[in-house]
């Protein structure tokens, strides 16, 4: 029989597992003042801007954030919905989906990298109320040090100030999982049939990054091209792989997207879908800049047909994925049903 703790003894709570979700981050409104303060943390992260800080912040502060936010929080006006920015709605609702499909057994809560609700927040929150088994589940598909290695990078900062840390796994990259591919191929199928058009091309955008992120042994290039290729596979068709969101004067990853999307009209491409399964949740790149700005590229280019096919979001297909790729995270830890 264990001692009864003494009358002073502040309340501990503890035995409780919980999955915290995680995705990059988004401005808590479409506005230049909001988008600037998002800017700041993201642009300011030394794993998405590899250029010493001395050198880089002045550039930072002195041009991009007094230029860029007027221009971004219009693009985020277009996508912006009743219930808040596209990534974090659709994120929230992830959350919620492999909630209800859990039940109590497992606390499901989700955080940005960047803006709100914050990591360090949500962790706090978590082991305060007795979660002290946590996954940590970055929705990235492909590995990259700009989106799965800095969400880690911000964990291991926060539980440096803690006194007492929960216990902590990791969801590893699922670029080539089979339950992944099958979700993309059940959901692209869908979609493809849906369509008034039967596309000649389809196209996998994924985000870009500078091209030495490869040169120095990022692997997030090869999965990408790993994804597309048993997507391809499985839907007995090719998919093609571009690359988008270029920022800077660097060399990006290629072929790019947006010159892609202008150069295949004149390739006999009238028809064209495209699809970005590096993004679990549909956000401004995908909204924005691929349903949007691409549509009219290709279309101004002398496309006839465009059809952006969105992302697995908090879709019957992702919570059964989601529900597989954690379970397994998670075993030891909960008797899932």
């Amino acid at each position: 029989m264990s001692a009864a703790l003494p009358s002073d003894h502040p309340p501990v709570v503890t035995g409780k597992v919980a999955v915290l979700i995680v995705n990059l981050g988004t401005p808590d409104a479409p506005t230049p003042a909001a988008v600037k303060r998002y800017l700041r943390e993201f642009l300011s992260d030394p794993r998405v801007v590899e250029i010493p800080a001395l050198l880089w912040q002045p550039i930072l502060r002195g041009i991009i954030l007094n230029t860029r936010p007027r221009k971004s929080a219009h693009a985020y006006e277009q996508v912006w919905t009743p219930d808040g920015s596209p990534l974090a709605v659709n994120t929230r609702d992830t959350a919620r989906g492999l909630g209800r499909a859990w039940g109590e057994d497992i606390t499901v809560d989700w955080a940005m990298r960047y803006g709100n609700p914050a990591i360090a927040d949500r962790l706090a929150a978590l082991k305060a109320s007795g979660h002290d088994r946590i996954l940590i589940a970055p929705l990235y598909p492909q590995y990259c040090g700009a989106t799965t290695a800095t969400a880690m990078d911000e964990v291991a900062r926060v539980l440096a100030g803690m006194r007492w840390q929960p216990a902590l796994r990791m969801l590893p990259a699922y670029h080539d999982d089979p339950a992944y591919i099958e979700a993309l191929r059940a959901r692209t199928e869908r979609q493809l049939a849906a369509l008034s058009f039967v596309p000649d091309r389809i196209v996998a955008s994924f985000h870009g990054m500078p091209r030495r992120t490869l040169d120095l042994g990022d692997p997030y290039h090869c999965q990408c091209y790993k994804t597309a290729r048993l997507l391809g596979e499985a839907l007995g068709r090719e998919v093609m792989v571009t690359f988008q969101s270029r920022f800077g004067r660097a060399k990006w990853l290629e072929p790019a997207t947006d010159a892609t999307l202008a150069a295949l009209p004149g390739q006999g491409v009238a028809s064209v879908a495209v699809m970005t399964p590096g993004f679990s949740a549909d956000c401004l790149e995908t909204l924005e800049e691929i349903a949007l700005r691409g549509k009219e590229t290709f279309l101004a280019g002398g496309g006839r047909n465009f059809a952006f096919l969105p992302c697995l979001n908090a879709e019957g297909d992702a919570i059964v994925l989601y529900r597989q790729l954690l379970g397994r995270e998670l075993a030891g830890w909960a008797n899932l049903r």
